[in-house]
């Protein structure tokens, strides 16, 4: 059964999943092949997701349905960290989560983390210390460091960089973002940002 070839009931309340008709046998063999609707919790906000095949993951939903590019599609494989969200306050890589996954949980993506569109301070902490370059990684080094800091405001060095350990960089050698995180560590205690 193709995607377009069925239609999807009401949804009935959020976070649940709904699809045409009853379960069948047949659903059971292919349940990746129905067309279903369904809701998540995305950014503070309720979002639909419409004529959805069930195998799409989290990160494709979030880029491609509900126009919220901010994590990146690289690895495909939760190497790289660039498709970092948080779910449910924790991160984890949009690529290797089916979005029926996220259904009931809360996701907050990279653009979740500003107010009303400007640069908040991890932002802001990133371009002061040149730790953005061509800016493909630094989605997933904010969402990182957020969750990192909101947990552990004075985590030391080794800490740092055993939160960062998932997000893969090839143009800054990570010593401007260790930086970018030292300064926003002290600009926060300083009561900066």
């Amino acid at each position: 059964m193709s995607p377009d070839a069925g239609t999807a009931g009401p949804v009935t309340a959020p976070g649940t999943i709904t699809g045409e008709g009853s379960p069948t046998a047949e659903d059971a063999a292919a349940p990746y092949e129905r067309v279903e609707r369904y809701e998540l919790s995305v950014n503070g906000g309720v979002r639909t997701v419409e004529d959805a095949w069930l195998g799409e993951s989290l990160l494709y939903v979030l880029r491609e349905r509900l126009g919220l590019p901010g994590a990146k599609n690289a690895c495909e494989q939760g190497e790289c960290g660039s498709c970092s969200v948080l779910l449910d306050g924790e991160v984890v890589c949009a690529c290797c989560m089916l979005a029926v996954d996220a259904v009931g949980s809360t996701v907050v993506t990279v653009e979740g983390l500003t107010a009303g569109g400007e640069a908040g301070d991890v932002q802001a902490a990133l371009l002061e210390a040149g730790g953005v370059q061509c800016g493909f990684c630094t989605p997933g080094f904010v969402v990182a460091i957020h969750d990192l800091l909101r947990r552990r405001p004075d985590a030391d060095e080794l800490e740092v960089r055993e939160a960062l350990s998932g997000n893969l960089c090839r143009c800054t050698g990570y010593g401007r973002i260790l930086e970018a995180v030292r300064r926003l560590q002290e600009g926060r205690a300083r009561g900066v940002g």
